[in-house]
């Protein structure tokens, strides 16, 4: 069976946003960023070594230093780099790398990024299908996979010919001026051509529907009725959590993680330093909220919770939010954990209880 021609493509910026508690990655320097800073370095280079032991079915194709060749070296497989970008890459040498590599006749596209660069690499317009490994900080388009191990695997199908479906996916990225107006709204800028598994891939974020809106205000009285005194709850990101900081009367940030002890905010937008000398000093519980569409519990948007942090609280103290619309709309699909680190994504899998209502609680898996 001829080789697969795969185009390694790395955003180093990617994903740096997530534990310093940004929104994004856009207003961080490239100046002096090494493989060891680079998230997106780091997870391209994870699933290119799950490839490993099946190189033989590969050629890989990539552009020098950090958007590509070095994570691939760092994996111990072959490439040949088809050009040369400058050190402090910008979103215009996304859109270069991407037309010097489908020059040089690849089959498939796999990026490592966010929706940004999903967005640089749909302006680049490439005519071979593009799978994403996910290195953002919060995720609304349809090409990644679920996380790299994923990728993986999906590419290991296209290489065996399972007869992989390819459709076209959206690609989304949060509305600047939404956000600056207080609304999480991602718009619309195009579409690619991406690999179809269903258990591998994740779905386009969908918001809540306004139906949701009754029961998230019930799940927030249940939790603020609930709350533990001089117990420190961190707040994440979601419609449901802003529920719960309604219902103290506190302003939630948009986008962040914020501390509330004994029904009184603590700390607001909170970085993973910060959350890691909370954990220290205090009894410390997290509300998740699940991503609706996707399923998404960790790796998407608090990324503020690294792994060290989470093995310090322990898996104990997660309270998973979700309407039961929401799990329905999953069809099944388990919660899935993206820590970025695979041994805490294995350990803390199996059934959770996810509060759906007020006193309300349903069993889902974490997978």
């Amino acid at each position: 069976m001829p080789s697969l021609r795969i185009g390694v493509l790395v955003n180093p910026l990617a994903g740096l946003g997530g534990p310093l508690g940004h929104k994004g990655s856009d207003d961080l320097s490239p100046s002096g960023l090494t493989a060891d800073d680079s998230r997106a370095h780091g997870r391209m280079q994870v699933m290119l070594q799950h490839l490993q032991p099946a190189q033989a079915r590969f050629r890989f194709l990539t552009v020098s230093g950090l958007m590509g060749l070095d994570a691939l070296n760092g994996a111990g497989l072959p490439a040949r780099s088809v050009w040369s970008p400058p050190v402090n890459s910008t979103a215009q040498d996304t859109i270069e790398a991407v037309h010097r590599l489908e020059a040089a006749g690849i089959d498939l596209l796999v990026f490592a990024g966010g929706d940004g660069t999903a967005r640089n690499i749909c302006e680049a317009g490439p005519g071979v299908p593009v799978l994403g490994v996910p290195a953002g900080v919060k995720m609304h388009s349809g090409v990644f996979a679920i996380n790299p191990q994923s990728a993986a695997e999906l590419i290991l199908e296209l290489a065996e010919g399972r007869g992989v479906a390819v459709e076209r996916v959206e690609i989304r990225d949060l509305d600047e001026e939404a956000v600056r107006h207080g609304v999480v709204r991602p718009r619309f800028y195009g579409e690619l051509r991406c690999p179809q598994d269903i258990r591998l891939l994740q779905q386009v974020k969908c918001s809540s529907p306004d139906s949701d809106a009754l029961v998230q205000t019930e799940i927030a009285a249940g939790i603020v009725d609930g709350m533990e005194p001089d117990v420190v709850y961190l707040l994440c990101p979601g419609t449901t959590a802003a529920a719960v900081m309604e219902q103290l009367g506190l302003h939630h940030t948009l986008l962040g993680i914020d501390a509330v002890c004994n029904r009184q905010l603590l700390a607001a937008d909170l970085d993973a330093a910060a959350i890691a000398a909370l954990a220290d000093k205090h009894a410390v519980r997290v509300l998740l909220t699940v991503t609706g569409g996707q399923g998404m519990l960790l790796g998407r948007g608090n990324q503020q919770l690294t792994p060290a942090i989470l093995r310090r609280i322990g898996r104990s103290a997660l309270i998973i939010l979700a309407t039961p619309g929401k799990l329905r709309n999953l069809q099944g699909r388990p919660l899935h954990l993206d820590t970025g680190d695979e041994s805490l994504d294995r350990e803390w899998q199996g059934l959770a209880e996810v509060v759906t209502g007020y006193e309300s609680r349903q069993l889902c898996r974490l997978g």
